[in-house]
Formats: structure tokens, C-alpha cells, sequence
């Protein structure tokens, strides 16, 4: 397939033609050849990548499939994710990691890369099957029990220790167990008012002070997901500013969503980490703008609708987020004036992809690199009124005007989306 993006703006701000041929980029600049494409007043960015998604298959497809994950993560300007290991069964051996890379690869829509488990059914005692993981066909490098945190100091320095023999990644869910058993929602004022069980602030915080200080002593890689606290990112501040080898992410709904939301009692608010105070997002946004964060993740959760259409003690944790994090990354750098497009495509596509080692992603936007694209209209709007592409409709952005619009998504040369719509199998 040979086209032509013409008069599209780039993150730097230069407005050229970006000719395809086949999977690759053949020419920025003044050359068009093959069908031509009007994408004046559109934001052409390298497409997305996903450090922190959830599938559910194999074992939950009653809430996604990899086929309707890719789905929505196209919508979203996404080009590859990364599924978490909580199947069932467990991602924790090659034979499950490499059935939802086919999965992926079936679906076409994505590159679907997997996270492997850490332990052995993510029960947080014997380390799994990392390096057989790695060597498979699937090449996983990041491996995660998300869901669950790895708590135990001893199993954590071991896997650290493990990865570092082929330059993998540890993705810790930081959640100290014994500090959260039961609760409901962040720990404040309004979980007081509530009279929901409290989750502090300090059993994010103490994890992630534990393992900065292991990642040191192992001179391994660490990439702490889900940040949601004001101290979490000093102590990551900290660690960075030591020279530890370690990355951070933040979630979409961690950068506009407060506590206050839970007075609603609405279980699509329900969410692990939950969502934080006001000076938590602040704090967040601060930090995604000055680098101490590196990546956006969207921690993307679907869940059927008899797991939140019930009462608040019962709901499960997670929600949506593949389909609009552009949007409100959009609206963190763009629309409050405190960034630019090009940290956009840093935080959404080029760092992700350097955390993971996915060569054909997050690349510069010039003559021979993977036409991997995400084009966005910024005057434009998304409004969801329900789950979008997605199996499952939790969707805590429901009926919210948020900013700029994806309206193409290009795969290896192939449109995923076109004009806002899923366009097939690529």
C-alpha cells in the first residue's frame, strides 16, 4: 500500500508530507506518491505504546478478548501494548505468554507484547519461569504480578537479580498487603466522611522505597506502574536523582480524577490505586511535565457488568482507559500550556517503547522508520457514551468532553482506524 499524509504537522511543529510505501516511511517532506491524504490541521506522533493493559484472555473473556483490547487500543492511537500477566491461567511460562502474542498477531490491529508474571501464579513465593520467557517466542523483557504486589523483599531482590542476566524489567504493583487488607478507597477526608475502609498513601510509598533501594543494590532495572501519590514521586525523584535504574508510569485517571468522585458511590470510580486528592493529581501532573515520571500507562481494566453494577463493597477494582488517554494527555500538556506535543509522544510512544525494547515502535518520525502512526485532530473532542470499542462499558469518562480526537491509526503501513473509524484487520 502506497500513500501520502500530506500536509500534516509534525510534534515539532513543521507541516510536510509524509509518504508510506509498504511498512515503512519512505519520505518527510515535499515528495506524495500514491493515494494522497488530506490531514491539514492534524498532529501526526508516532503510535502509542502501552506499558500497563489488560486483556483478560485467556480465562476472562467475559470481560475482554486480546481481539476487542486491540480494537479499543487502536481506537486510542495505539500501535502495540503490553498485557498484564493475571490470566488464567497465569502468564507465567512460555506457553501461555506466546498464546497471546498469536492472539495479538490474529487479531492484527496491535503488536501485542506480554508481561510476564514474576512468580509462579503470581503467589508471590517462587520465582516463574522468567528466562524461558525470555528466550521464547514471545521475548518478553517486562514481567509484573499487577494485581498483586510483589511483597516479599527477599523474592523481589531474586527477580531483580534474575532479569538483569538478559537486561529484563520488573514492573511492581506497589501495594503493601498488610496495610490495605479490606480497603475501599484513599485514606483521607472523604473516606472518613464515607466511612469506607481506608488505603494510605504510605503503602504505595513504602514499596516503592524498598524496591528503589533493592533495584540499586542489584543494579537492575525497576519500573514502578500505577503512581498515584504525591510522596511516591519523591521517592522516585529520589531514586533517579541517586542514578537507579528506574522509570515510573502514571495512569490517565491518576491526572484528572480525585477521591471526591467516590461521595457518588458509583463503582466505576472503584480503582487500585485508588484515586488520590486533589494535591495527589497536581503533584502527578507536575511530575509527568518535569520527566520525574516517564510514561503515561493506561492500566486499562474492563470488567463485565455484574462486577460494577452492584454495591460499592462488592465492585470490582479497575476501569477503561485505552481509548481516551490521548485525550487526556492532550489536556495535561497541551491545553494547560505547561508542554508540547513532543513530550506527548515521549510519554505515549518513544519512552514506553525504550522501556520495553520494542524496536519497530516509538521510532523518529523520518525515511525508513515503521509507519507505526497516530494522527490527532486537537480542535476536535471525544465524548464516550459508553465502552467505546471495548467488550466491557466501565468507563469513568462517560458523557466528559475531553480534548482532540483520534482520527487515524496506522500498523505497519495498514490504517487500523480511518477517519475515527476501525478500518479491519490490518
Amino acid at each position: 500500500m502506497s500513500f501520502t499524509l500530506s500536509d500534516v504537522t509534525l510534534a515539532d511543529g513543521r507541516k510536510v508530507n509524509v509518504a508510506i510505501d509498504g511498512d515503512r516511511i519512505t519520505s518527510v517532506g515535499t515528495e506524495k506518491h500514491g493515494e494522497i491524504i488530506d490531514c491539514s490541521g492534524l498532529v501526526l506522533l508516532p503510535g502509542f505504546v502501552d506499558l500497563h493493559t489488560h486483556l483478560r484472555q485467556p480465562g476472562f473473556e467475559q470481560s475482554e478478548t486480546v481481539l476487542t483490547g486491540s480494537q479499543a487500543a487502536a481506537k486510542g492511537g495505539y500501535t502495540a501494548v503490553h498485557p498484564m500477566a493475571n490470566t488464567m491461567p497465569v502468564a507465567d511460562n512460555a506457553g501461555v505468554v506466546e498464546q497471546i502474542q498469536r492472539l495479538g498477531e490474529d487479531a492484527g490491529l496491535v503488536e501485542v507484547q506480554p508481561i510476564g508474571a514474576v512468580t509462579v501464579g503470581l503467589e508471590g513465593e517462587q520465582l516463574s519461569e522468567m528466562g524461558s520467557m525470555n528466550e521464547s517466542r514471545a521475548k518478553v523483557t517486562i514481567f509484573s504480578d499487577d494485581g498483586k504486589c510483589v511483597s516479599d523483599a527477599l523474592v523481589m531482590r531474586r527477580a531483580l537479580s534474575y532479569v538483569k542476566t538478559f537486561k529484563g524489567v520488573i514492573a511492581q504493583h506497589a501495594q503493601e498487603p498488610r496495610l490495605t487488607q479490606n480497603a475501599q478507597m484513599n485514606e483521607g477526608q472523604v473516606s472518613a466522611e464515607l466511612g469506607l475502609s481506608g488505603w494510605p498513601a504510605v503503602a504505595e510509598e513504602s514499596i516503592i522505597a524498598r524496591d528503589i533501594m533493592l533495584a540499586d543494590l542489584t543494579n537492575s532495572r525497576l519500573h514502578v506502574c500505577h503512581v498515584s501519590t504525591k510522596g511516591s514521586i519523591e521517592q522516585i525523584r529520589l531514586g533517579k536523582s541517586r542514578g537507579v535504574q528506574v522509570t515510573a508510569e502514571v495512569t490517565p485517571h491518576h491526572l484528572l480524577l480525585t477521591d471526591e468522585l467516590v461521595r457518588s458511590y458509583d463503582p466505576v470510580y472503584k480503582v487500585n490505586p485508588p484515586l488520590r486528592t486533589q494535591v495527589d493529581v497536581d503533584a502527578l501532573r507536575e511530575a509527568l511535565i518535569d520527566g520525574t515520571i516517564d510514561v503515561i500507562g493506561t492500566d486499562h481494566a474492563p470488567h463485565p457488568d455484574e462486577s460494577k453494577d452492584c454495591e460499592w463493597a462488592s465492585a470490582a477494582f479497575g476501569m477503561l482507559g485505552l481509548e481516551t488517554a490521548a485525550s487526556i494527555a492532550q489536556l495535561v500538556l497541551i491545553e494547560s500550556g505547561k508542554s508540547n506535543w513532543e513530550r506527548l509522544a515521549s510519554v505515549l510512544s518513544v519512552v514506553p517503547a525504550q522501556i520495553s525494547g520494542l524496536e519497530t515502535q516509538g521510532q523518529q518520525i523520518e525515511a525508513g522508520s515503521f509507519a507505526n502512526l497516530a494522527l490527532i485532530d486537537p480542535k476536535a473532542t471525544t465524548t464516550l457514551t459508553d465502552g467505546g470499542a471495548s467488550k466491557s462499558s466501565n468507563q469513568p469518562y462517560r458523557n466528559m468532553k475531553l480534548p482532540g480526537r483520534v482520527i487515524h491509526t496506522i500498523f505497519r503501513g495498514k490504517f487500523t482506524v480511518r477517519n475515527g473509524e476501525l478500518a479491519g484487520k490490518a
